[in-house]
């Protein structure tokens, strides 16, 4: 039997780097882009070149291609030279803050880039599966003017509010602000649906929450948990902006993320929308991650809290992903919010530089 073929995209970050690892265990020949951008996009501390050199070495059989995704002619020859029956599309520039430093690059690497994987899916491997990494930023900052109660440690909703187990696909995308960033994402996840609908393709966007786990190169701009487990480990000042902390974010492991990808290439749909996230299984505030960071290492996190909050940040989200778990029954959360940051502690990237301090 001919082996599975998989394609990954940003190969060397978090979700990218998970499901090398996880395909690659389930017996595909996997392909991997990713040329370091994100050294570009934050700095040294956010590179993912040590990632990858851990692919190479704990997967000999990992083919890695050091190419940028808005290169045409580069992704022409890899899709010509090879048949893939998934392609996992993780590579992006991920930070609101980042994208108006400079919306054109941001458009190109989010938008520009997603067009030409999906066009160069349909013409050689229109039998394959897509499947896009997408953002809950597509909502833009709607979710804000739902009836929030402050609460000690955190933002909520009232258990009688219909998003009260979380925010689903209903939720409207126009008249919003979604940051530039946002809006990239937002027009390749509206491309990664149409290339599903109009061409009948076995396309997918998987709304993410925010996406976690230890193979995180967290940094200020991107990468909550992560940065703020680096913070407290190492000393580092922790930024918060607005929202007196209390602000809300469900959080998803890499490893559930990548496995709900699996579950839907056994059992395709055509230009489909899931939120993908912790749900109430898998969140916490910033005052509360701050807390049980501080819990975990046996350390004082060092603060600095900023009034003015990111504009279009969420006060609160918290995916509902039953549509996701209707259809994918096999499917289900695996780590808690404790577990991750427990994992993160003692397997993160920063860990190293921990026991230096």
């Amino acid at each position: 039997m001919k082996k599975r073929k998989i394609l990954v995209t940003g190969s060397g970050g978090l979700i990218g780097s998970e499901a090398v690892r996880f395909f690659s265990q389930k017996g595909f020949d996997v392909l991997g882009i990713d040329n370091d951008m994100r050294r570009y996009f934050f700095g040294p501390e956010a590179s993912t070149s040590w990632n990858i050199r851990r692919l190479k070495k704990d997967i000999p059989a990992y083919r890695h291609f050091n190419v940028d995704i808005r290169d045409q002619k580069k992704l022409e020859q890899i899709f010509k030279a090879h048949t893939f029956n998934l392609i996992i599309h993780a590579a992006a520039q991920p930070s609101h803050d980042w994208a108006a430093r400079e919306p054109i690059t941001d458009f190109s690497v989010n938008a520009d880039a997603t067009l030409f994987l999906l066009e160069n899916f349909r013409r050689y491997s229109p039998e394959g599966v897509f499947i896009f990494t997408s953002t809950n930023k597509v909502y833009g900052d709607l979710p804000n003017a739902l009836p929030f109660i402050e609460m000690e440690k955190r933002f909520d909703l009232p258990k009688s509010h219909d998003f009260y187990k979380g925010i689903d696909e209903s939720m409207n995308i126009d008249q919003s602000k979604h940051s530039l960033f946002g809006a990239s994402k937002t027009a390749a996840d509206i491309l990664v649906q149409e290339y599903g609908r109009y061409f009948g393709l076995k396309t997918v966007s998987l709304r993410g929450g925010c996406l976690t786990g230890p193979a995180h190169s967290g940094t200020q701009m991107h990468g909550f948990l992560a940065y703020l487990g680096k913070c407290i480990a190492t000393g580092r000042t922790y930024k918060i902006f607005g929202y007196k902390g209390k602000q809300v974010r469900d959080n998803i492991h890499a490893h559930d993320f990548v496995n709900a990808m699996y579950q839907f290439y056994l059992k395709p749909k055509c230009g489909e929308v899931y939120n993908m996230g912790g749900g109430r299984f898998s969140n916490i505030s910033i005052v509360e991650a701050i807390e049980r960071f501080e819990h975990i290492l046996n350390k004082k996190a060092v603060t600095k809290y900023v009034r003015q909050n990111r504009a279009g940040d969420h006060i609160w989200y918290i995916s509902d992903i039953s549509k996701f778990k209707r259809d994918y029954p096999a499917w289900d959360l695996t780590y808690d919010i404790g577990a991750i940051l427990e994992e993160i502690c003692k397997f993160g990237h920063f860990k190293s530089r921990c026991n230096n301090t």
